[in-house]
């Protein structure tokens, strides 16, 4: 009898384990009120002419969160599970599988990675995400309303492709590398402003037209000190990766930015006196 009873309470002890688990990534629809951020607001959204995820939605730091869970209710068509471990939740919807994991900056799905802004989150036991990227992620287009300050979602199924087929191999190849050894150590952040200035130039008539001719430009003098010191070659980090894709996805810090440079080790201060400083990230300063 005794045994019976140890085992039990160690099958419902064991249950509570797992429900608390998947309650964290799954966060099923509920009207418990949510404790957000102090400074956050709430965000009117609507899908289909009504309003839905009402107390699942806030506006954090100026960007829209959504319950992933509800999100995912209500746009329909997707699995999700909850890894505790990795504080990761996986969707699934068709043939894509996308992961949003706790603390990141982006959305992984396919081969691609969709930059959050914001980081996602876990509030009260539920997982927010931006609502921009999950719904990019997810075959779902945004609209916002700033006269109402409110979202607008629209289910279209379209679901991205894959990364093999979105990224030019040879750009995230030389785009990845160059990011990897200018800024190794850096935030992604930082790594991402880094890949802007060599896509800014790409996009300026007075540089290259290309991702590699912008690296390897010789046309004043060795552009980038990685090409002289031979590290372009070596095999990129797993951020600078991740931040070369946020920047072939089209996101830009500042579609200013030139130049950048690490005053700590510079040896000359030519970007510093003839160009104009736009800011600091970590290390280094970007200019215009």
């Amino acid at each position: 009898m005794k045994g019976i009873t140890k085992r039990a309470v160690a099958f419902l002890l064991s249950a509570v384990v797992m429900i608390s688990a998947f309650a964290v990534g799954a966060s099923a629809a509920t009207d418990r009120s949510i404790n957000f951020p102090a400074g956050s607001s709430q965000v009117s959204i609507y899908m289909d002419g009504e309003r839905v995820l009402e107390g699942r939605s806030a506006l954090i730091n100026s960007v829209t969160y959504v319950a992933l869970r509800d999100f995912c209710d209500i746009i329909g068509g997707c699995t999700v599970t909850w890894d505790a471990k990795t504080r990761t939740a996986v969707v699934t919807k068709g043939t894509k599988v996308a992961t949003f994991t706790d603390g990141d900056y982006y959305v992984y799905e396919d081969g691609r990675c969709f930059y959050t802004v914001e980081r996602i989150r876990i509030i009260d036991n539920t997982m927010f995400v931006p609502v921009r990227p999950a719904a990019k992620a997810l075959g779902v287009t945004v609209g916002w309303d700033n006269a109402t300050r409110s979202v607008t979602l629209e289910n279209t199924g379209e679901l991205p492709v894959s990364g093999d087929k979105f990224y030019n191999a040879d750009d995230l190849y030389w785009l990845s590398r160059i990011i990897s050894a200018e800024a190794k150590g850096e935030s992604l952040y930082g790594q991402i402003a880094v890949g802007n200035v060599v896509l800014n130039r790409k996009a300026s008539s007075s540089y290259p037209n290309t991702i590699y001719g912008v690296i390897f430009d010789r046309k004043h003098g060795t552009q980038f000190s990685p090409v002289s010191f031979g590290t372009i070659y070596q095999k990129p980090t797993a951020s600078a990766i991740i931040a070369a894709k946020i920047c072939l996805e089209g996101y830009s810090i500042s579609d200013e930015i030139l130049f950048f440079m690490n005053p700590k080790i510079a040896t000359n201060n030519w970007i510093a006196q003839n160009r104009t400083f736009e800011f600091r990230i970590g290390n280094h300063y970007f200019y215009s």
